[in-house]
């Protein structure tokens, strides 16, 4: 163990002493160890960020829940669009049924969304996403108030004029008044407000609660025609606890075929969608970016292993009387070999550290300018390490070996 750590002490001391004595080589060699950590790293802490903001996203649909609608989420070149095109969408009726026929469903909500102008004594907003939603909405999907309450089982059924708003809603429409109990009028419609949605912020598909507004299915259906493509209306299913989306689907599946009089030989006229069809093509994209990043990290990496290479290779030749020096004195091979692995060790961890602290810099810096919050993970720090020390070890490994092989005396008689 001293023995290790005598070696790790004298390659470090041998580290500094390159950069010291030869700068401006030294430095330059390292430039690309630098550069090539700074362009990966980058590439996959803004990945990672992507990923876990479209993560936070997504999982917000519900990784239990299945879309019954008419169109799929998946398309490619041989889409058949004519196909899809004709369709029934689903309705009301379907929805019950699967209510009283499902064993594996824990709630079923039928959705209808619209983009309607409201209005609120003279004042319009008309970049509105209003949800028309049966009353289980609360149940799949998880939601806060900062003030009022959801609707209750008689309003949802009645078709109440009830309205749950969005945070930038109340604070646009109602400015420094109480929008509880107030009124908004959609379509000469006056809906009361019980309800204000805690501020959220936009997701990464620029989706926000806080510029929505959420209204029972009975009262959209006096709005609009909620059998309309227009609407997308939906069935979204949550699954019970223990059962699988697959048991889930097969079961609706069923129920929609028979809802529907399919015959046995028919194809489904109906889709259902769950959150890993979202997440399958994203990871795709994902993994594109991230060779991308380790390509273009790659090309600067390389020129900095064979930098490192050839400073170990000049420290060799510098070295060769002090090699034989420490030979004659009964400094054994592995000894020489891992004293000069371990300096180019270094000399790597010192390139890729520097890309660390760039990266570093650059995310503090980003995060002040942007709305998006992009992180640093230690894996990806450990990925940069680990990456340096590779370099480092491969960039090393041939002059380590011919510095330790070298004969003593003649090592002493160089010059």
């Amino acid at each position: 163990m001293k023995i290790i750590l005598k070696l790790i002490k004298e390659s470090y001391i041998f580290a500094i002493q390159q950069l010291l004595v030869n700068k401006l080589r030294t430095l330059l060699s390292l430039l690309g160890i630098t550069i090539g950590i700074f362009a990966v790293i980058t590439v996959l802490t803004v990945v990672d960020s992507l990923h876990i903001k479209i993560s936070e996203s997504i999982n917000s649909l519900g990784d239990n829940v299945l879309y019954v609608q008419k169109w799929p989420w998946e398309f490619n070149n041989d889409f058949p669009w004519w196909k899809y095109f004709q369709r029934p969408v689903p309705d009301i009726n379907d929805m019950n049924e699967l209510q009283n026929r499902s064993n594996g469903a824990a709630n079923v909500v039928f959705m209808v969304s619209a983009q309607i102008p409201i209005e609120h004594e003279g004042k319009q907003m008309t970049n509105v996403s209003i949800l028309g939603v049966s009353n289980d909405y609360d149940k799949i999907f998880s939601f806060d108030l900062s003030e009022g309450r959801y609707f209750t089982v008689n309003e949802g059924i009645s078709g109440s004029s009830v309205i749950i708003i969005g945070h930038e809603i109340a604070t646009n429409l109602f400015k420094n008044e109480n929008p509880i109990g107030k009124k908004l009028k959609i379509r000469g419609v006056n809906m009361t407000v019980i309800g204000i949605f805690k501020k959220e912020g936009s997701d990464i598909f620029n989706e926000s609660r806080d510029n929505q507004l959420l209204i029972p299915i009975n009262q959209a259906r006096k709005l609009v025609n909620i059998r309309s493509d227009r609407y997308n209306p939906m069935i979204i299913v949550k699954a019970k606890e223990g059962v699988s989306n697959d048991e889930l689907r097969d079961e609706i599946t069923g129920i929609m075929r028979s809802v529907r009089r399919l015959k046995p030989k028919s194809d489904d006229n109906f889709s259902i969608n769950e959150i890993t069809n979202l997440t399958k093509n994203f990871d795709g994209i994902f993994a594109t970016l991230n060779i991308a990043g380790w390509f273009i990290g790659g090309l600067s990496l390389l020129v900095g292993g064979f930098g490192i290479a050839n400073i170990m290779f000049v420290s060799v030749r510098e070295r060769t009387k002090l090699i034989g020096i420490q030979k004659s004195l009964g400094a054994k091979n592995y000894f020489i070999l891992f004293q000069f692995l371990f300096e180019s060790i270094f000399l790597s961890l010192i390139g890729g550290v520097i890309g660390l602290l760039l990266v570093f810099g650059v995310v503090l810096i980003a995060n002040e300018m942007i709305d998006f919050k992009i992180v640093l993970t230690i894996k990806n720090i450990l990925t940069g390490i680990s990456v340096s020390v590779f370099i480092g070890i491969v960039a090393g490994l041939i002059p380590a070996i011919l510095a330790s092989r070298l004969n003593p005396v003649e090592a002493i008689r160089t010059n």
